[in-house]
């Protein structure tokens, strides 16, 4: 046994975190535009009733069972060809969450990407950044390779929180030594889970809750990918 000290993990939310979009609701406009698409599932999700607000985890169940009997080959062919052209874009990217991934990448920190977006959009993202891991929800698939719309659990809120608990606990880290990054009241549960936490951009609630516990708030400014 080494008995060498884990190194540290950077966990990064990724849509207005690193991605100046919500990658999911992009990329579905992009599929239903693509050759691979197929018609929409005749059930629609149930109507949410007036002055209800939405629940996240719900909405994003929601989102997944549209990809009800297409294959996940079709989907991760898709997810890369809109990433390609998105990265272009010069409002493309939080350029705050960016340079601090830079910095804890020079740093030789591990890069863990944790998100409610498809798994196929968000290794896209992660393998031109260069994090190491990503942590989504699995998203089920028969035995030839087609999505059947279920997922085993919304990465959002306190899932993104017992993700990053499992990581570091699969990886031997202390959560105090790490850090997370994120821009949402949902992303809460993972800043909490770190002894580092830092909000980027961020809803007004979120950032009340920054200065209250002295996170530090970074700009959530658009930019390209430098």
């Amino acid at each position: 046994m080494s008995g060498a000290t884990p190194v540290p993990v950077a966990f990064f939310d990724v849509d207005e975190t690193l991605l100046a979009t919500k990658s999911l609701l992009d990329f579905w406009d992009f599929w239903t535009a693509s050759e691979e698409a197929r018609p929409l599932p005749a059930t629609a999700p149930a109507p949410r009733p007036a002055g209800v607000p939405a629940d996240r985890s719900r909405l994003n169940r929601d989102y997944y069972r549209r990809y009800t009997g297409v294959p996940l080959v079709a989907v991760r062919a898709a997810a890369h060809r809109w990433y390609a052209a998105y990265r272009r874009g010069e409002r493309a990217f939080v350029t705050a969450g960016l340079d601090a991934l830079a910095r804890h990448r020079a740093l030789g920190h591990e890069i863990v990407l944790v998100s409610g977006s498809p798994r196929p959009l968000v290794e896209a993202v992660a393998a031109d950044l260069g994090a190491t891991a990503v942590r989504c929800a699995a998203q089920a698939v028969t035995a030839d390779g087609v999505l059947t719309g279920d997922i085993d659990r919304p990465m959002i809120g306190r899932a993104k929180a017992d993700a990053v608990e499992a990581f570091l606990a699969e990886r031997g880290g202390r959560a105090a030594d790490c850090h997370a990054y994120g821009d949402h009241d949902s992303d809460l549960p993972m800043l909490r889970a770190v002894g580092h936490p830092a909000v980027v951009g961020g809803s007004p609630a979120l950032r009340d809750e920054a200065a209250r516990l002295g996170w530090p708030t970074l700009s959530g400014a658009p930019g390209p990918l430098s």
